[in-house]
């Protein structure tokens, strides 16, 4: 921010001189800062407690682990050496400074839908960061995953190197939306379920996959699951806050909201909020056997000793700090990966402006038993018109084997 600020000092001094000069480079490196902002660039590049995007934060995936590299100006360790075509070609095409091939952990998959403004704008800002000297080794893949040109071939697959097109059936407002969420915002990259080989399945758009031992949840229109009982109005409030009437974002959400989301126009937010209600709205869900009644009963009472002080009875839950259960979508998914995570590991709930306080779910891992976590969570997931499959024992193993190995 210090750099930001001598360079927009530099750009004033240089009205003097230049005034319409000095005005464009001022308002192309602020612009360029909004498009850090919707890309969520700290989400990946800032390791916590360390310097603005030097780097270093390890990324998980099912391959083995990559680590967000420096792309802060220095010279020897972050992009200071790159050209703007450089980074023109990493965010469009996946192949960086060098000739060196990108792995879509980087999502330069979505980024391609980017337009070459909001690049170069993108590019105008990064040049402005505080150079910070932070050697990182991105690629720590096992063999034979760390040969980078076998992204030669996954890309042959998987990538198509596209820009956005316009809907002309659409609103401004809806192509803007889809703009966001296809190109800089890369929700795919979460939310989207992934072949073997690590690709977006596009028929699955947004529908939902497992990320780091969280499970991103579908977020189209689908009335069950998905964002169909939410309104435009409770979509934009959680974006911007971090919590509404049905869900408090944590885990990967609550960064994407603090870091991105949180920081968007109210506009982009509204555009965002259209596209995504329009997506898949008349989609239902396969209804699931009925949970044993033997195992609804015993959740029930693991529910009222557990879990019914904060989250009520009815599963009403209490306003902004505990999210209503009953007709609750994220309870819903067809994957209960996060529900079993949040009963083991507890959660924290997002801190922003709007929305300071942050309320937490204590860990009941010391407590409950892995049944017990799957009876409740089958109760739970089987009540108060939720109708979502029932949770084996085994499912709260494999998650608590990876939390607590």
């Amino acid at each position: 921010m210090k750099r930001l600020v001598l360079t927009l000092a530099i750009s004033a001094s240089a009205l003097a001189v230049g005034p319409a000069l000095g005005a464009d480079q001022a308002d192309q490196i602020m612009r360029g800062q909004y498009q850090a902002v919707l890309g969520d660039c700290a989400g990946c590049h800032n390791q916590p407690g360390g310097k603005l995007l030097a780097g270093g934060l390890p990324l998980e995936t099912p391959f083995g682990t990559l680590v967000a590299p420096n792309i802060t100006p220095d010279r020897q360790t972050g992009i200071g050496n790159w050209t703007e075509t450089d980074f023109h070609n990493a965010m469009k095409t996946g192949i960086g400074h060098n000739g060196v091939r990108l792995y879509p952990a980087m999502p330069y998959p979505a980024y391609t839908r980017m337009n070459d403004r909001d690049i170069s704008d993108l590019w105008a800002y990064l040049t402005t960061v505080e150079p910070v000297s932070n050697k990182v080794e991105a690629n720590q893949l096992p063999f034979p995953l760390n040969i980078r040109l076998a992204m030669l071939g996954w890309n042959a697959l998987n990538f198509t190197e596209e820009a956005f097109k316009p809907d002309p059936a659409k609103s401004a407002e809806w192509n803007r939306g889809a703009y966001i969420v296809q190109g800089p915002g890369h929700c795919g990259t979460c939310h989207t379920p992934k072949s073997f080989l690590g690709a977006d399945k596009d028929s699955g758009f947004l529908q939902g996959a497992s990320l780091q031992g969280w499970f991103a949840p579908d977020i189209t229109g689908n009335a069950q699951s998905g964002l169909g009982k939410w309104s435009e109005g409770d979509l934009v409030r959680y974006l911007k806050t971090g919590v509404n009437a049905h869900s408090i974002a944590s885990g990967p959400m609550a960064e994407a909201v603090e870091n991105s989301t949180s920081k968007m126009t109210d506009p982009d937010l509204k555009a965002v909020a259209v596209y995504l209600k329009s997506l898949n709205p008349d989609a239902g869900n396969e209804q699931p056997a009925k949970p044993d009644e033997a195992r609804m009963a015993t959740g029930e009472a693991i529910y009222r000793d557990n879990c019914s002080a904060c989250h009520g009875g009815d599963g009403a839950g209490a306003g902004k700090l505990f999210p209503a259960l009953a007709g609750n979508s994220i309870v819903a998914q067809g994957n209960s990966e996060t529900l079993a995570r949040v009963v083991l590991a507890g959660s924290q709930a997002v801190h922003t402006t709007h929305a300071p306080t942050t309320p937490a779910m204590p860990s009941l891992a010391w407590r409950l038993k892995d049944q017990e976590i799957a009876d409740v969570l089958t109760y739970v997931r089987g009540s108060w018109g939720n109708d979502a499959a029932a949770v084996s024992s085994g499912d709260v193993a494999a998650v608590r084997k990876q939390l607590l190995p």
